[in-house]
């Protein structure tokens, strides 16, 4: 195997590292976001919140269920792309040693495409969950300022 051969797989293997390395972020963040809609709901159902609070913590749950959303579609399977499993399935054995062999930089290419629109997704699902944890702190305090 030649040095680029090796330098090819060795980026090939990054890259699908990467996107596992995000999709694993991801997973913990949907999880702690779906968490943090679920107790929110529990306790602001039993309080008693001003206007200005349910405003704000309406606002906040919206951005969560928002960023729920950047990350479900993150993860959501591409079943019509050229990469992995579906292209797999269509190929005999003998295509599918033809089409790594010969393509390999193709796919280094479209895994990386891939793993930067999951990254960006969850970048911004990052900031939309602060955003939106800020609002429901805001909200709580709000709320305890009229209670007060």
């Amino acid at each position: 195997m030649t040095a680029t051969g090796r330098d090819l797989m060795a980026a090939h293997a990054e890259v699908k590292a990467e996107i596992a390395r995000t999709d694993s972020k991801t997973a913990l963040l949907l999880a702690f976001v779906g968490a943090v809609l679920a107790g929110t709901w529990s306790l602001a159902r039993d309080l008693p919140l001003t206007v200005p609070a349910a405003a704000v913590g309406g606002l906040g749950m919206a951005v969560l269920v928002t960023a729920a959303g950047l990350l479900l579609r993150s993860v959501r399977p591409n079943l019509r792309g050229r990469h992995g499993f579906p292209l797999w399935a269509t190929l005999t054995p003998d295509q599918i040693h033809e089409a790594v062999t010969r393509d390999l930089a193709a796919d280094v290419t479209g895994l990386s495409r891939l793993a930067v629109t999951k990254f960006t997704c969850l970048r911004r699902a990052v900031d939309l969950t602060m955003t939106g944890g800020v609002l429901l702190i805001l909200a709580a305090l709000l709320t305890l300022g009229g209670a007060a």
